[in-house]
């Protein structure tokens, strides 16, 4: 690994600047932090995998309580690291319990009159299944009678297998019960730009960075993702309207639907009996994303705000404790209304001051640098940008409105990066002289603008080793200086990737196209999927039809490629194809995973193809692959 350097007296001198006026005495959340614990995670701090651990608190026990805040580290992402590793097994309140830091969601468990309900199970099934021993360990060993997902995130539904098995749900012994749009959101997000995702997921996660001050320092919302094995049992009951009502073992529970909130699929709910509120993902200790830096759909800061306050309007006076599916719990109603109420303004302040100032003829640079949450909301350290941030907000706002064009025409046709990135080294006076005031510019401190100079020439010529070792100090100090975690761990893969090069390890990290997610898709998100992995630039010419006929299922599907795309119709008519295919369901979702050839699968006579295999062969031969590799920081 290329060496590493520590902070410099600008960093130090920024990070002082940023933290002067905190409300360093208001404890609360470490107090908050340890209530109701029972007992430390055990041996769900630590799972191994086959190439990296599962999950791996342990990395992290350079933080503690009474280690002092490195000078690499901003103090208040500092702060809430310290906070989100206070993990273990926590009584929430009578017969409510959670699993907290044994992933980068909570595991929550209630105590119903027969059996276990169980909320969001993590992403794997590995961490899944270590937090329900930890709980066992504990409490009297019972049945899971039901699972509720809040959200169609995979840290919230990933680890089910962990928890229950797909017989006893299809036997009708568990429920599994999610929001109206679970299914599609789940796996359109994770699968259509899944490849691309993932890889920026490793920047902002900072997957690949050591564990330590001058590195990864946790992410804000939990720890760390785990690397376990991710599936998805497909909800047997549906929530469709707010105010749905279901007794679940004994217990009432009250829904608020909340879509295009943090998910495109979101619910809240409230349990009378145990005065216990969940906003699901919309109110925890932290700002959070109105938009994804790994890359997702933008979120809707002013539904986001909204259904907050409709939170508040129907449980907010009969709430005792508020309870998330990241981080601690709230107790009392004062501390729960004071939360609610402070994450609907900060999310209505981000989408409003946006479209003001946007109204006003300012681009989206422009708002997200002069825009700063109002001094009530800056020193409430859940609305700090810890995971989310202002600035990357409040850009997300301005496209969800207006678009990534700022208005501007010469940004209606710029030059690509590469091209664009050889023309400013030339026009500056070539790459001596570029290196020459990237250096001033970081000797100067003024690291944002050094950053934007030498990435030129790094795109102009990433085999100028200089140039490199130069961008790769700069984004190492704007990673010391980031509040946010994710923002922090982008600067810092960035740089350990321009002193080592982007790596390549082949499949680690996984792909999002999961087994259970692609036997999930209905039939139409399934070939939306092919259509992705078409290749249209090389298949400009092809033309052909083919029709699909499953068995199982008796669904017809008429596919066709032309004009370099490929276009599906469920139950469309298919006499008049180039070839007709025959097969289970099953059979296409493993032939699509990979888990047999066409050869191997027409030998096994699990797919029949009339008149002959060509035409299939032709468009398995256009559908391309994607490697979670691709190059970010370099061309």
């Amino acid at each position: 690994m290329g060496e590493r350097k520590g902070a410099t007296g600008h960093t130090r001198a920024a990070i002082e600047a940023a933290t002067a006026g905190l409300p360093w005495e208001d404890r609360r959340d470490f107090d908050d932090a340890m209530r109701g614990f029972i007992a430390p995670l055990g041996d769900a701090s630590h799972i191994d995998g086959p190439l990296l651990p599962v999950w791996d608190d342990d990395a992290f026990g350079f933080i503690t309580d009474d280690a002092p805040c490195p000078d690499t580290v901003h103090p208040s992402l500092w702060r809430q690291s310290q906070l989100c590793r206070k993990g273990g097994l926590f009584q929430v309140c009578d017969r409510m319990y959670q699993v907290r830091n044994a992933d980068i969601s909570n595991l929550t468990i209630v105590e119903g009159d027969t059996g276990l309900i169980v909320f969001d199970p993590l992403i794997s099934t590995e961490t899944a299944a270590a937090a329900m021993e930890l709980y066992f360990s504990h409490r009297p060993r019972r049945p899971v009678v039901a699972v509720l997902y809040s959200h169609s995130h995979i840290d919230h539904y990933g680890g089910v297998k962990g928890v229950v098995s797909e017989e006893d749900v299809a036997a009708g012994r568990v429920r599994v019960i999610a929001p109206e749009g679970f299914l599609d959101a789940a796996i359109s997000e994770n699968v259509l730009a899944g490849s691309i995702m993932t890889r920026r997921a490793i920047y902002m996660y900072g997957i690949l960075l050591p564990r330590d001050p001058q590195g990864n320092v946790g992410i804000g919302l939990g720890m760390a993702t785990s690397r376990g094995t991710s599936t998805l049992i497909p909800p047997t009951e549906t929530i469709t309207e707010t105010g749905e009502t279901l007794d679940i073992d004994g217990l009432t529970f009250e829904f608020l639907l909340a879509p295009d909130t943090e998910a495109p699929s979101e619910m809240h709910w409230f349990i009378p009996e145990l005065g216990a509120l969940t906003a699901a993902e919309n109110c925890c200790h932290t700002l959070h994303n109105t938009y994804t830096i790994r890359g997702a759909p933008i979120r809707d800061p002013r539904a986001w705000a909204r259904y907050l306050g409709e939170t508040i309007d129907r449980w907010g006076d009969r709430t005792e404790v508020m309870y998330g599916m990241h981080h601690w719990p709230a107790w009392g109603r004062d501390r729960v209304l004071e939360m609610l109420r402070k994450g609907r303004s900060a999310y209505a302040f981000i989408n409003d001051e946006t479209l003001r100032l946007a109204n006003h003829g300012h681009g989206p640079a422009e708002i997200a640098e002069q825009l700063e949450l109002p001094p009530g909301l800056a020193a409430h350290w859940a609305v700090r940008g810890y995971y989310g941030s202002v600035n990357h907000n409040v850009r997300a706002t301005y496209v969800k409105y207006l678009g990534a064009y700022d208005g501007n025409p010469a940004h209606l046709h710029d030059l690509p990066p590469e091209e664009s990135a050889v023309r400013y080294v030339a026009a500056m006076g070539g790459p001596d002289a570029v290196l020459a005031r990237g250096r001033e510019a970081f000797d100067a401190g003024d690291y944002r603008w050094a950053a934007q100079l030498v990435d030129h020439l790094v795109f102009a010529d990433p085999t100028n080793r200089a140039a490199r070792e130069l961008q790769a100090d700069t984004l190492e100090q704007l990673g010391y200086q980031s509040e946010s975690a994710t923002w922090r761990n982008a600067y810092l893969t960035g740089a350990a990737e321009l002193r080592d090069g982007s790596p390549d390890f082949g499949s680690l990290g996984g792909g999002t196209a999961s087994p259970d997610t692609v036997r999930a898709m209905p039939l139409d998100l399934f070939f939306g999927y092919l259509a992705v992995r078409f290749d249209g630039s090389r298949g400009a010419t092809l033309a052909l039809t083919l029709g699909f006929v499953l068995t199982d299922t008796g669904q017809r599907v008429h596919v066709e490629a032309v004009d370099g795309g490929l276009f599906a119709r469920i139950g469309a008519p298919i006499d008049d194809v180039d070839a007709t295919v025959t097969l289970t369901r099953a059979d296409l979702d493993r032939f699509v995973l990979g888990e047999a050839t066409l050869d191997e699968a027409l030998d096994a006579g699990v797919i029949t193809v009339e008149p002959d295999a060509a035409p299939l062969r032709t468009l398995l031969d256009h559908l391309d692959t994607f490697s979670i590799w691709a190059r970010v920081i370099e061309p």
